[in-house]
């Protein structure tokens, strides 16, 4: 995606000299609404100068192309082409301001072929009236979400019908304008960074929460450029992110970005430098793991199992950490939670040593076991496929005397019982390769089994009787009440 948004909008780079500011600004450069010469002054290039330009503040006029004006009026002009879109427009009636609409949008890509093509080498005023521009543009109050709308609290976000903003056609040429500037060789960081500051962040960090798909893979990538150039914005990003992962977490649920926000921390993770600091491990305490917690993890698991993987990748010793955690937001009622979970489970023991799968295993293999007899199919199949993998399978024949008592009863459940017949085939090939692994282990469980049957054989008909002699003692009472009514 990343490269979709880089190459988007590519156009021919031009070939005019960079754009230099004069000696003495003009006085017209610091007017905020500018009119413009007809389309007419491209055909006359040569005659082009920026005092034959009117100027009308209130209205929006085309102006000049750069590179048709005097090399000494590009920088004014340049500014009067910023100003001129700061003009907001009413995009939910498509029949309003067309041609100041369409004025602004063909504006947008000049400016963007201008800085996507490098011959523009911007001083400290062309990119404060940028910088000026972009916040106009794209810090705005976002519409309500689909819910606010219906008045429905409980909905799932996936149901949602997407959201495509009208505003589009201009947006995206104003984040691209970010994204080139962010990216440009061009740019000096030491200046870009009186701009991109801790408050520009946040506010970026707030349109995370657009419903449009499109807008929120503009921020993601600019948002991880602007971290990767921006090394003291690092830690505040950071914060940033936690913040929002809290109010998520423990007060709205709803948040449209998350997914793209882990997709940030995915990268930034896997760059973290061992030994991980205990800030990182906090995070991972603190932030990530309690995201299983939400009813719509569905719509950022993918994202979010990365991000968790990536840490125990990097240092196993967080395995049990991360497993217990997991198992603490295990889900009771939600099955296609817990086959997200199951699934995410099997990826972080892939990257679990010996040592740290002893100290959760008895957790992990009683929460399994309840997976095993699961009446819902999905789930059953989802742990029996454990199985199928050859770390796990080695790591359960490691420690199988402890495993093995633990979930033979939801085996022999499913054999004689289940619903299901792929269920049982797969029970069946579980119990039959633990036969072969340890014969005598596999005997004792066995006859463990079959005790704890008779057992609860005897108690189920103990209990009977019980009942059967309240019911004959509650008969003659009856019965000696009604003789004594008579």
């Amino acid at each position: 995606m990343l490269n979709k948004i880089m190459k988007r909008g590519q156009r021919k780079s031009w070939k005019s000299e960079a754009i230099e500011a004069p000696i003495s600004q003009s006085s017209s450069a610091s007017s905020v609404t500018v009119n413009h010469a007809s389309r007419l002054a491209s055909a006359t290039p040569q005659h082009v100068t920026l005092a034959n330009i009117p100027l009308n503040p209130g209205t929006v006029d085309v102006l000049p192309m750069l590179r048709d004006v005097p090399m000494a009026d590009r920088h004014n002009l340049f500014i009067r082409k910023l100003q001129i879109c700061c003009f907001l427009f009413d995009f939910t009636d498509p029949t309003k301001s067309v041609r100041e609409k369409e004025i602004k949008r063909q504006t947008l890509a000049e400016l963007v072929d201008l800085v996507q093509s490098g011959s523009c080498k911007m001083n400290e005023v062309m990119q404060e009236e940028l910088m000026k521009m972009i916040s106009v543009n794209i810090f705005r109050c976002l519409p309500p979400a689909a819910h606010e709308n219906t008045g429905s609290e409980g909905g799932d976000p996936e149901e949602d019908e997407m959201f495509m903003d009208p505003s589009w056609p201009h947006l995206q040429f104003v984040y691209d304008l970010l994204l080139k500037y962010v990216v440009s060789s061009e740019t000096d960081t030491k200046i870009a960074k009186k701009y991109l500051d801790h408050s520009f962040v946040l506010k970026l960090l707030d349109l995370f929460d657009s419903e449009d798909m499109r807008e929120r893979e503009y921020l993601k990538t600019i948002l991880h450029r602007i971290y990767g150039r921006f090394m003291v914005h690092r830690p505040f990003i950071r914060n940033a992110i936690n913040n929002i992962f809290y109010q998520f977490i423990f007060e709205t649920e709803r948040y449209s970005g998350i997914a793209e926000l882990l997709e940030i921390l995915g990268s930034i993770i896997n760059g973290f430098a061992l030994p991980m600091k205990e800030e990182h491990k906090l995070f991972l305490v603190r932030a990530l793991i309690p995201l299983h917690k939400p009813k719509c993890i569905s719509s950022y698991h993918q994202q979010l199992s990365y991000c968790i993987t990536q840490f125990v990748e990097k240092d196993y010793r967080l395995a049990d950490t991360v497993i217990r955690g997991v198992l603490k937001f295990w889900p009771v009622t939600n099955c296609g939670k817990e086959v997200l979970f199951l699934g995410e489970l099997e990826e972080i023991l892939e990257f679990t040593q010996s040592a740290e799968f002893q100290r959760c295993m008895v957790p992990l293999f009683r929460q399994i076991g309840r997976s095993l007899t699961s009446s819902h199919f999905q789930v059953a199949e989802r742990a029996l496929f454990w199985w199928n993998n050859e770390h796990i399978v080695s790591l359960i024949a490691e420690n199988r005397s402890v495993i093995l008592p633990i979930i033979f009863d939801a085996l022999e459940k499913n054999i004689r019982g289940h619903w299901n017949q792929a269920i049982i085939g797969l029970s069946s090939n579980v119990r039959r390769m633990f036969l072969e692994m340890d014969p005598e282990l596999f005997e004792e469980c066995q006859m463990q089994h079959d005790e704890k049957q008779a057992r609860d054989g005897e108690l189920k008909r103990n209990r009977e009787l019980t009942w059967k002699k309240l019911e004959e003692v509650a008969s003659q009472v009856t019965g000696e009440e009604s003789m004594i009514v008579i």
